[in-house]
């Protein structure tokens, strides 16, 4: 059996065999090998730098006594730095858990999204979770920023969890059984220290004496850097930090402190991260002159780079050809993939519709790691061609004796012609002088090279970042390109990579570089070797398989409910493999919410139900490609029972909390530094939501459950549960508040303040509900835009655009709170954050306004609401409910055709009279026949400015006739001022009875 002992030298033999020096663990307490200067400070500057060693990593809060299976306060980090980073690092590291004995053609090993940032030391990079058999084993990480600091050239960093790896390897299911050397376990080497470590972290640690440790580390390392030491001021940043995560462990940390504390070691880790590239630029970088051998790559595979084809363009076919295109990348997100498929078909198409190619179907599909577009019958030159280029009108070109002006000399002179060869010719509808220009028809090879080089290199997602390239940026670094026009490559360089012919399979393929031939078999070589790079065919793989799994064990799969996890999963893998897992049937005492949020959120798996909807004991996994399918099982069932008996216990524990513990417990927790804690943001949302229901006609029985539910509000993100799966966050609160004996209706309206949580999702179904869900929104997007944390471009970090599509949503679905309009919740928001001492400006309360008018616009016109007719609602868009009914009376209202000759009458009135006129007039003054029978149609008009369209239009439609023959026979601007104030008041008033809020004029337009 492989020791623990023996996966630890086995990895140093390894990366030092691949060209790393080994260096020691740090000397203090780090929570992870990152911290470690050998990584954190040496990623910084242009040095090279490529180390391994073993981290112990200390994390207080994740003492468990030695009593959790998975969780210790130090567990065993491997950390491999490799800067710059190699260029195929994915298949170095999987050639590293060969040498671990982890067979990689059998296990299902994954790279899963991982979007790393530690804002406390101004750091962040993007990579990936490395799942094996669904556990994740490793972080990878291409580190883009680090001491708020740009990094150059970029590191990959690798960082294995040895406890997590040797587990599975084992076949374990608790760390103390893994055997740590020959003959003696984890348990009988380490549990004495983890036990006494737990009780020292949780319970026996003093308080004031770790504030004293804070409070001196904190200033040694700030007299550290006024003295420009860097070393011994970061090793002071440690030992801050840790003091400062036992005083957390030990619940010593109001909301105040730990912003400061966040403040005060981010602040000192940038002054040492820049301090200490200063130093080495001082000592003039000494890693630069070093001899040292860069990272050898031994047996692991490199991407494809294929040596330049010499192409005959005179021999090229005259006939149109295929051309296919893959663009290689290492895993993208799920969601990047379905972008970058539209982006390369939307680019293919507009490029080579401007070009003066002519081609056929454009089709683009992809995977993960690959995005394959083909384009059929593409021509093999372009025609010569002729354009006009214009220059100044005809007017300005010549003289009064039809000589060339100087304007006209000028332009000559600039496209190298005479004057005499000047041509007239219009252009948008005047007549200019212009040049004959000819164009010669250029090669398939040079247009479609451009082309797709200019794709390549404009690819973006949300978050982008670089890797050893000097141009390319994209959301996962691109490592190859296939260009095949027929038989020959496209002469494609986007930055330092040119396009070939050989393509990349599975990593895992016995023959993972393959050539292709010709363009139309790019498609089948990828589907010869397993892959499936259709996404529409591969979704329904994965559909199918896991239909038949479940059906073998008399299950079913609600495939419409998980339809958003089933489209996860297909842009997750290249080969749909299911396979059929199982957990005990005790764990189904959990709440199902608990269940089917760790399957879905933290491993992809698909629930299993019976014929009723309830949940079975069964799973479906995917996996990516050909594996040991009992290996896999074994494996993906571990992990989620392990995962099943942590939410176990934490249900447990939080169970032992009363209502009122965890309540007060938000007081620790931060929302956002300048806003103060969860708790006060609880106590503002009971507080706004008291308010708002006052404008309410509630029931005795609402209003007490509102009292009680407020009063409650957020108590769940305190506890254990919650934190650990934070989406269960109002769910737990409705089982909580249940088990705690508070009534049904309090529960729900806990549940309900949270929804919804996404476009499309249920909305509150009670009035106090609804109530706090008002409450909870007004009050975030209040607060953000007081402090201008606004969203900016893809940037939302506070979901304020979720907030506000959610609070209209309530709104319309909720006709009977018309009452609460947007500016009313908005300040009564703002009241309550200026009571705490919180500056609103009236700037940032209309800003918050426009842009929730701004998100219902936008959720109206996704619904197929055409834009005339949103704006005709928009002077109603801080009532989203009249809004809505405005534009269902408008539909209803559409069907009487004699409603679109009303709108015209009244919009005509709104067009000719001046604002700020009264809607008052003098009978007596109003004396010829026209004028006498309008006034009697206006004098017997009912005032329906606060009622509806229906309402409205029966009493309305009558002054149709009499209107227009008004406006035909009646000089509406008399020479008279009173006569004609009388008139423009007598039309005034039929605007003025009409319902408020139509802008009748965009109405008009729409119908």
């Amino acid at each position: 059996m492989l020791t623990v002992q023996d996966a630890l030298i086995r990895l140093q033999k390894f990366w030092t065999d691949r060209g790393c020096m080994i260096v020691q663990p740090n000397n203090t307490e780090v929570g992870a090998g990152t911290m470690n200067p050998a990584t954190l400070m040496r990623v910084l500057g242009p040095e090279p730098w490529r180390v391994a060693y073993v981290e112990p990593s200390v994390r207080p809060d994740d003492s468990r006594y030695g009593e959790n299976p998975n969780r210790l306060q130090t567990h065993t980090q491997f950390q491999v730095i490799l800067k710059p980073e190699p260029g195929n690092p994915q298949e170095l590291y999987l050639e590293s858990l060969e040498a671990l004995d982890i067979d990689i053609h059998a296990h299902d090993i994954r790279f899963v999204e991982d979007n790393w940032a530690q804002p406390a030391i101004g750091a962040w990079g993007l990579g990936w979770e490395v799942w094996l058999d669904g556990m994740e084993i490793t972080q990878f990480t291409y580190f883009q920023q680090v001491g708020g600091q740009n990094l150059d050239p970029i590191p990959v960093e690798l960082t294995y969890g040895i406890e997590r790896i040797m587990m599975a390897q084992q076949g374990v299911s608790h760390f103390k059984d893994m055997q740590y050397a020959p003959g003696i376990t984890y348990g009988e080497a380490f549990g004495q220290q983890e036990y006494e470590m737990s009780r020292y972290y949780l319970d026996d640690a003093d308080v004031a004496v770790n504030q004293d440790f804070f409070d001196h580390y904190v200033a040694e390392a700030t007299r550290m850097i006024e003295q420009r030491l860097p070393v011994p001021a970061y090793n002071y940043v440690l030992k801050s930090s840790h003091a400062f995560n036992v005083l957390d462990a030990r619940g010593a940390i109001s909301t105040t402190e730990r912003a400061k504390a966040f403040s005060t070691m981010r602040g000192l880790a940038r002054d040492v991260s820049k301090l200490w590239v200063e130093r080495r630029e001082e000592l003039d970088f000494p890693l630069l002159k070093t001899e040292a051998a860069k990272v050898l790559t031994g047996s692991a595979v490199r991407h494809p780079a294929d040596d330049p084809e010499d192409v005959d363009l005179t021999a090229l076919p005259t006939d149109d050809q295929t051309l296919a295109v893959e663009i290689g990348v290492e895993e993208l997100p799920p969601h990047v993939v379905d972008q970058a498929i539209d982006f390369v078909r939307t680019s293919l198409t507009e490029r080579f519709d401007a070009s003066r190619l002519t081609h056929g179907a454009i089709d683009v599909v992809g995977t993960p790691r690959r995005i394959v577009a083909t384009v059929a019958g593409l021509a093999s030159h372009e025609p010569d061609a002729e354009s006009l280029r214009k220059g100044p009108k005809v007017a300005a070109a010549y003289d009064e004796n039809g000589e060339p002006t100087k304007a006209a000399q000028g332009f000559a002179r600039g496209q190298k012609v005479d004057p005499s060869e000047l041509v007239r010719a219009e252009f948008d509808g005047a007549e200019h002088v212009a040049v004959k220009i000819s164009e010669q028809g250029r090669d398939v090879l040079t247009v479609a090279g451009e082309i797709i080089a200019d794709i390549v290199e404009a690819l973006r997602a949300d978050k982008n970042m670089r890797w050893d390239d000097p141009q390319l940026s994209y959301s996962r670094p691109v490592r190859w390109i296939v260009a095949l026009w027929g038989d020959v490559v496209v002469p494609v360089r986007a930055s330092e990579l040119t396009a070939g012919r050989t393509t990349y399979v599975h990593r895992t393929d016995p023959a993972p570089l393959v050539r292709v031939d010709a363009a139309d078999r790019l498609r089948a070589a990828l589907e010869t070797h397993g892959l499936v790079i259709d996404p529409v065919i591969r979704r329904q793989q994965v559909i199918d398989q896991s239909r038949a799994l479940a059906e073998s064990v008399g299950g079913a799969i609600d495939f419409d409910d998980e339809s958003a996890l089933v489209d996860e999963i297909t842009n997750l893998v290249e080969q749909p493999h299911a396979v059929l897992g199982s957990y005990s049937e005790k764990h189904l005492e959990l709440p199902e919410q608990i269940l089917t949020t760790v399957m879905r959120k933290h491993q992809r798996y698909l629930p299993v139900r019976d014929a009723d909807g309830a949940l079975l004991p069964y799973f479906v996994t995917v996996a990516n490609g050909d594996c040991d399918d009992e290996l896999v099982r074994i494996g993906n069932e571990t992990v989620l029972r392990a995962r099943y008996e942590d939410a176990a216990f934490f249900y447990d524990a939080d169970l032992k909390q009363p209502l009122a513990d965890l309540r007060s417990g938000i007081s620790k927790l931060t929302f956002e530094n300048r806003l103060g804690s969860v708790a006060d943001r609880a106590d503002r949302i009971n507080d706004v939501a008291r308010e708002i229901a006052s404008q309410l006609e509630l029931s005795a029985e609402d209003d007490k459950t509102l009292a009680r539910a407020g009063e409650l509000a957020k108590f769940d993100l305190s506890s254990q549960m919650v934190i650990e799966l934070s989406s269960l966050a109002g769910f737990m609160a409705h089982e909580y508040a249940t088990r705690a004996g508070e009534s049904a209706e309090v529960a729900q309206a806990l549940w309900e303040m949270e929804l919804p949580r996404s476009a499309g999702d249920a909305l509150p179904k009670s009035v106090p509900g609804a109530v706090l869900a008002l409450a909870d929104r007004f009050d975030l997007l209040t607060a953000m835009f007081a402090i201008g944390a606004k969203p900016s471009g893809s940037s939302d970090p506070f979901a304020l655009r979720r907030a506000a599509l959610g609070l209209v949503s309530v709104l319309r679905g909720h006709r009977e709170l018309g009452a609460i309009t947007v500016d009313a919740g908005l300040n009564a928001a703002a009241t309550r954050l200026q009571q705490q001492g919180i500056a609103v400006s009236d700037e940032s309360v209309a800003a918050a306004k426009e842009f929730i008018v701004g998100r219902f616009a936008q959720q109206l016109r996704d619904e197929g609401v055409p834009v005339g007719l949103v704006s005709a609602v928009t002077p109603l868009a801080a009532a989203p409910g009249l809004a809505t009914q405005a534009l269902d009376d408008i539909a209803t209202a559409r069907k009487d055709d004699r409603f679109p000759a009303l709108v015209e009458a009244v919009q005509r009135i709104t067009r000719i009279v001046p604002d700020g006129t009264a809607a008052s007039y003098d009978r007596a003054l109003l004396a010829s026949d026209t004028e006498k029978a309008l006034v009697i149609y206006v004098d017997e008009l009912p005032d329906h400015a606060n009622d509806a369209l229906p309402q409205w239009i029966p009493d309305a439609l009558p002054l149709v006739t009499p209107l227009a023959k008004f406006f035909d026979d009646v000089m509406l601007m008399a020479d008279d001022k009173t006569l004609r104030a009388s008139r423009l008041g007598l039309v005034q008033t039929i605007v003025e009875r009409a319902p408020r809020g139509i802008d009748w004029r965009e109405l008009n337009s729409a119908l």
